[in-house]
């Protein structure tokens, strides 16, 4: 085992990302982020019972309300998840954010919306979208004009796998996020703990031998999670034992077949095309 905890098991996405006590690392990640948008000066974990941490469909997902230096509130929901047709779910998750805003008395309300940005730390590809760049931000837009509709929804997805470059490479403090956390768990050191204090402090949090006995079972047990369903999921679509350019073929073949469930074709068409079984198709749809 590396020195560093695995930022995309559930137990370290949340001590990095989903805990009040180091909600800096998060505003700082998330000013990173935005940098020359927004500055977030502070920001709160919503009411677990209200839209808080919840585990949708095996996803982690934090809601927070961030507040900017111009008084703008914005509702975040950091996320970390495997799944398939993962673009159509976070529009779910997003829908839910907007509509969680309703009040009782509508006509007091008059529909004044909190944007609901939804970020997308993700440690694999989606399959369903036909998407090759590390960073995707979807908006609301006219179609001819490419004006901006609203701003009131905004879809961010930073695909980790699309990012190539070396820790020398990384000229500012967003890309050396994403080469650290995409790396995180081989490193040796935190390459630029130098720079800047926040990657000092992630650094600390992160670092496993830190972890007490409760902290060490907790992320051992998350990481034992995380191995399972990726072992299982290999082992239902076949390819469990595949390396190389197999292992590169069958994943080709999922991405067909997910890009066909998505135009609604009939999976026994999907199948004979695909050389999957209608078994594995189905759960693509898991």
């Amino acid at each position: 085992m590396g020195r560093y905890i695995n930022p995309f098991s559930d137990w370290g996405f949340k001590r990095i990302f989903g805990q009040e006590v180091n909600k800096d690392l998060l505003i700082a990640f998330l000013n990173d982020l935005f940098e020359g948008e927004h500055v977030i000066t502070d920001l709160t974990f919503l009411d677990k019972e209200q839209m808080g941490e919840q585990e949708r469909f095996g996803t982690i997902i934090y809601d927070v309300y961030c507040e900017t230096n111009t008084g703008q509130r914005i509702i975040v929901e950091m996320q970390n998840g495997t799944q398939r047709f993962f673009g159509n779910r976070t529009l779910y998750y997003a829908a839910a954010a907007i509509y969680s805003q309703g009040k009782k008395d509508k006509d007091a309300w008059r529909y004044r919306l909190a944007p609901v940005y939804v970020i997308s730390l993700m440690n694999f590809t989606m399959g369903e979208r036909p998407i090759k760049k590390l960073r995707t931000d979807v908006m609301l837009m006219d179609r001819d004009t490419g004006e901006v509709f609203s701003h009131e929804l905004r879809l961010i997805y930073l695909m980790l796998p699309l990012f190539k470059k070396e820790a020398e490479q990384c000229d500012t403090n967003f890309e050396r996020w994403i080469y650290v956390l995409k790396h995180m768990e081989t490193l040796e050191r935190i390459p630029y703990e130098a720079k800047s204090a926040v990657f000092q402090r992630l650094g600390q949090i992160a670092e496993i031998c830190a972890l007490n006995p409760e902290e060490r079972f907790k992320y051992d047990e998350s990481i034992r999670v995380l191995r399972d369903n990726l072992a299982v999921y290999d082992g239902a679509m076949g390819i469990g034992e595949m390396r190389g350019e197999e292992r590169g073929k069958a994943m080709e073949r999922q991405r067909i077949a997910l890009e066909m469930l998505s135009n609604g074709l009939p999976i026994s068409l999907i199948s004979k095309v695909t050389q999957l079984t209608e078994e594995q198709i189905r759960l693509l749809l898991n």
